[in-house]
């Protein structure tokens, strides 16, 4: 097993689904935890369970997003535990609609938790990374709507996309001062995907006991959260101390390295382009075969 013995990690939403499950992996490898949740009840509940367990583990209530919560969550860890050294931003929560009846609130609120959130929880991540000398890991929670768009989450993907974004542009700029970064693509049964009308009939195979077909562990990469955890501990450990700068997912039985954007193909005018020059040219060069967009149907 790969041990994080006295290292300090901080899980924002740690008190639910993906985050009690991640929460509860890191301390099982030895580290200590700052379980974040809006709700205080159920952040306390995975710290019991935790403590419970012979682990390390303290709550703070805070809604994740503003450049104070994101401070909080780091002082408590330093207060509490001396130090950190990781960084999980799990926070998160969905507000679907289609673009024309989405409004400005449900896109204000989702970005401000996932994007926003994200970013000053690893910006406040960073600076005390950067004062103690010895590197650290941010492990961000990013989603195949991010990659892929999907139907009635322009908030989500929009917010997801550009937390992949995240990881790329900050494995850049921190990688002299030894911290990894890295997004997650979770595909788990949790809370929030119970909001979606497909996945509620694996959810009640989930809460009855029963087990998931191999369709769905293996060909939809889907399962519990914890199927989910054990990536953040590798990406935590020192096994995973080369890796920055990914998108990896995790869901069922499938792990998953996904590509970065890349030109696939090019065509070139000494000239420059006119609209009917793009036109004559596109469907034999460019446009030959497109994109395809979208999650696949479950």
């Amino acid at each position: 097993m790969l041990k994080l013995s006295g290292k300090v990690a901080v899980v924002t939403g740690g008190g639910r689904g993906l985050g009690a499950a991640i929460s509860t992996a890191l301390a099982r490898a030895g580290a200590a935890v700052v379980v974040n949740d809006i709700d205080a009840d159920v952040a306390q509940a995975v710290v019991d369970t935790i403590v419970a367990g012979n682990g390390r583990a303290v709550a703070l209530a805070a809604a994740i997003g503003s450049s104070q919560a994101a401070q909080l969550c780091v002082d408590k860890a330093v207060s509490q535990f001396g130090r950190l050294d990781i960084m999980c931003t799990n926070a998160g929560i969905l507000r679907d609609k289609v673009l024309w009846n989405m409004s400005d609130e449900d896109f204000d609120l989702v970005v401000e938790t996932h994007l926003r959130g994200t970013f000053t929880c690893a910006r406040a991540a960073v600076r005390k990374f950067r004062e103690q000398g010895e590197g650290g890991r941010l492990l961000l929670v990013s989603s195949l709507a991010g990659q892929r768009g999907n139907f009635g989450q322009t908030n989500y993907a929009a917010a997801k996309a550009g937390i992949a974004a995240f990881a790329r542009t900050w494995a850049l700029e921190c990688s002299r001062f030894g911290v990894t970064v890295n997004a997650v693509l979770p595909t788990a049964l949790t809370r929030m995907a119970a909001t979606i009308p497909a996945m509620q009939p694996y959810m009640t195979l989930l809460e009855e006991g029963r087990e998931l077909p191999a369709e769905v562990r293996l060909g939809m990469g889907m399962g519990p959260p914890e199927d989910v955890a054990p990536l953040f501990v590798f990406l935590a450990s020192q096994a995973a101390q080369g890796i920055t700068g990914q998108c990896i997912g995790l869901g069922g039985g499938k792990l998953a390295l996904w590509s970065h954007p890349a030109e696939i193909r090019t065509a070139y005018s000494d000239t420059g382009w006119t609209a009917e020059s793009i036109a004559q040219i596109w469907a034999s060069s460019v446009g030959a075969r497109l994109e395809t967009f979208g999650i696949p149907p479950m």
